[in-house]
């Protein structure tokens, strides 16, 4: 009877960061669970702590305490006769990160090559670690985009939220608390709609540069002639 339960919530107890069956688990303050070893080691290489799956950050480091509970049920668990989810394929050697590539964040060994950057987390994953994007609830309306080195210059200094707005009355990119505070009352657009008119107005700059040098390049070949 307790197997069919069980089998339903085999995603609660898999690691988001090594995707495994969680092993000795810790809860931390935001609810989410991970293996001792995955935590300790994503917290002891980077300068913040906070949660891998919802990035919430803490401003001092939680003490890490084995969750018993969650352990006992996850020894129960592997008693049942449910076969563990499938480990994902190793990624191919090509996959490793190269010059110019950008990493994944979260591979905690030999890098990966990020496939994908998420703008909601400010963070690159690798094929494996992104899973969760497309999986998870919390997870799957967040913005992703081509990988990207430079994610931090796309975050507002003041409030360090993505800058999604553009400013025209100050002509600068915004957050949109900064739309709701210093910038409000102000004409403001999408981000990506500034970006098209941007492009828009390039373009015909462009164009206008080239039918000059033609015209010029003509009256340069007329006035050869007329020397001639």
């Amino acid at each position: 009877m307790a197997e069919a339960p069980l089998c339903g919530l085999q995603d609660e107890f898999t690691c988001s960061v090594c995707l495994d069956t969680l092993t000795d688990p810790v809860s931390i303050p935001c609810g989410h669970n991970f293996c001792l070893k995955c935590l300790t080691d994503c917290w002891d290489q980077s300068q913040e702590c906070s949660c891998p799956q919802c990035r919430e950050n803490f401003t001092t480091r939680p003490a890490l305490r084995r969750n018993n509970l969650l352990n006992e049920v996850i020894k129960k668990l592997k008693k049942t006769t449910i076969s563990p989810p499938p480990l994902p394929p190793t990624p191919p050697p090509q996959n490793y990160a190269g010059p110019g590539d950008v990493e994944c964040d979260f591979c905690t060994s030999k890098k990966f090559r990020a496939v994908k950057s998420c703008l909601t987390c400010l963070a690159s994953y690798c094929q494996t670690h992104l899973q969760p994007h497309y999986e998870g609830d919390a997870l799957k309306h967040h913005k992703l985009v081509d990988p990207d080195r430079n994610l931090k210059e796309k975050l507002c200094e003041k409030h360090q939220k993505s800058l999604e707005m553009f400013c025209k009355t100050d002509q600068m990119c915004i957050c949109m608390m900064c739309g709701m505070t210093e910038h409000n009352g102000h004409k403001m657009v999408e981000l990506e709609k500034e970006r098209e008119e941007k492009q828009r107005q390039l373009g015909a700059t462009l164009s206008d540069i080239k039918r000059r040098l033609e015209e010029r390049e003509k009256t340069l070949k007329e006035t050869r002639r007329a020397m001639q």
